[in-house]
């Protein structure tokens, strides 16, 4: 047992606009990934929790205040909560540093970043328009209108909880459901905090409901309850499947962004030095602990051992130790659990062959203290059939295989079963643009890597998942379309005969 010198901070779930303890009243630990000690306790929910949220939420809908809303008035609230979201960014980016290691420096930015969400959804509530139809049938007026689907259940990741929260709860609000988000176990802290601000907006009570606890006892409650019409997931290809395969039984629509093992492809006329960059970026930022980390890099023959070096003596210098320090730039690895397989897929590498070319262990450096470190790994002589160029590894680990010309450089980095991003280093706008129209990825970056944002559609190919998030267009998966036929005729014609 490690001494304490502070009591742990004791949070409760947020159920129709209350604040509540578990059904059970039982909590358990939220680790701190720097010091590997917890921090704070947080509520276990169960099947009952799920219950309560999801009726909460489904009252809400049917027969609460936001149904009476406007559309213009739910974007109005949206927006004010992007205004509570800025003035409260610092406070929410510390509590996810704290509790899943991300930089500060890069959680600074993205809770800055993070109201843009709810500001264009906001604006966005209020233009969703259906359409009049020039109907073929004489004697009808034809038209569609586009409603909410209902409850939705969001369940969310450990990597980015608050962003990859606002993917989906600012669509979902905007388009007039209901939502119950589920947390990862291993960073509900910063979901309550965010809470914490929601309240303070004016939204009726139930419109959203925060449920912490376990995949087992939440989630699955979750997607298989009757009253949830949406399941909107971030996580694994594995548990993704399961969820599909659950709500396919209540014919629940379903999102799903899922995992990635993205190529990250440099061609020998493009910048190195800003080619190096992205490298780094693709996969030692947020400690490669990002779907769409640039886990394999695959470079051109003719400069991969130039590539290498240069990418070796750059990485060398990345500074570790405290998120909470603006000038660390690789922090540790969010859980235990996650730490460990790092480290078993570092092992399995090594198994196979490749040369490690920089780190390969646990990270024993004085800054990393006691936290779950894993030291900038950099692998070559990598295969694309072996496991670690084939299998997610979500952490600091990158597999570098070379490659002769653009045809195989694709064919590379198709052969995989994922699809969610991908990265196209060059000068030559030919192959930029040929090299994006056959790459089989939801995303390709050219010259850039790991650029999002509220107006660009996200998702995957193949297992990368279904469906897309932000953008205009991806308001409409939280949409279902109901077509409305007016009879102008003056009199009933033959009832037995379809019309």
């Amino acid at each position: 047992m490690h001494a304490r010198t502070q009591p742990l901070e004791t949070y409760k779930m947020y159920i129709d606009g209350q604040w509540v303890e578990s059904a059970s009243g039982d909590h358990f630990e939220s680790d701190n990934p720097y010091t590997g000690r917890p921090w704070a306790l947080i509520p276990r929910g169960n099947q009952d929790d799920a219950d309560r949220a999801v009726e909460a939420a489904h009252r809400a809908f049917t027969s609460g205040e936001w149904p009476k809303l406007s559309a213009s008035q739910r974007g109005a609230l949206l927006r004010k909560l992007g205004d509570q979201l800025t003035t409260h960014a610092a406070h929410l980016a510390g509590i996810e540093v704290r509790d899943n290691g991300k930089l500060i420096a890069e959680m600074g930015a993205q809770l800055n970043y993070l109201p843009q969400w709810y500001y264009y959804y906001g604006g966005l509530a209020d233009k969703i328009e259906g359409s009049v139809i020039p109907i073929d049938k004489p004697g009808n007026l034809n038209y569609t209108r586009h409603e909410p689907l209902g409850v939705v259940a969001a369940i969310i990741p450990w990597n980015s909880p608050l962003l990859l929260t606002a993917w989906k709860l600012a669509p979902a609000l905007a388009a007039g459901n209901t939502v119950v988000i589920k947390p990862s176990e291993y960073t509900s802290a910063s979901m309550l905090e965010f809470m914490k601000v929601f309240e303070q907006v004016g939204f009726p009570p139930g419109v959203v409901n925060v449920v912490t606890g376990f995949g087992a006892d939440v989630g699955g409650r979750l997607v298989e309850h009757p009253l949830v019409a949406k399941v909107a997931f971030t996580g694994s290809d594995k548990t993704g499947t399961m969820i599909y395969e659950s709500a396919a039984r209540g014919l629940k629509r379903v999102s799903l962004e899922l995992g990635g093992k993205s190529p990250n492809i440099v061609f020998d006329d493009a910048n190195m030095d800003n080619a190096v960059k992205g490298a780094i970026a693709g996969i030692f930022a947020a400690t490669g602990q990002t779907c769409i980390a640039g886990s394999r890099l695959l470079v051109q023959e003719t400069i991969h051992d130039e590539f290498v070096d240069k990418l070796v003596a750059f990485a060398q210098t990345a500074k570790m130790g405290d998120p909470s320090s603006l000038d660390t730039q690789v922090g540790p690895v969010t859980n235990k659990p996650q730490y460990r397989k790092v480290l078993d897929y570092i092992d399995i590498a090594k198994g196979e062959g490749v040369e490690t070319r920089l780190g390969g262990s646990k990270a024993t450096r004085p800054e990393c203290g006691e936290g779950w470190f894993v030291e900038p790994t950099i692998f070559t002589g990598v295969k694309n059939s072996m496991r670690i160029a084939q299998e997610e590894v979500f952490g600091p680990v990158l597999s570098v295989i070379a490659f002769k010309d653009e045809d195989e450089a694709v064919a590379i980095g198709n052969d995989v079963v994922f699809g969610l991003a991908a990265g196209v280093w060059t000068e030559n706008i030919r192959r930029a643009i040929t090299m994006a129209d056959r790459l089989q990825a939801g995303t390709v970056w050219v010259n850039t890597y790991r650029a999002v944002s509220y107006m660009s559609p996200f998702g995957g190919y193949k297992r990368s998942g279904l469906g897309r998030e932000n953008g205009q267009d991806m308001i409409k998966e939280y949409m279902q379309t109901k077509s409305v036929w007016i009879s102008t005729a003056t009199e009933v014609p033959n009832p037995f005969v379809m019309r």
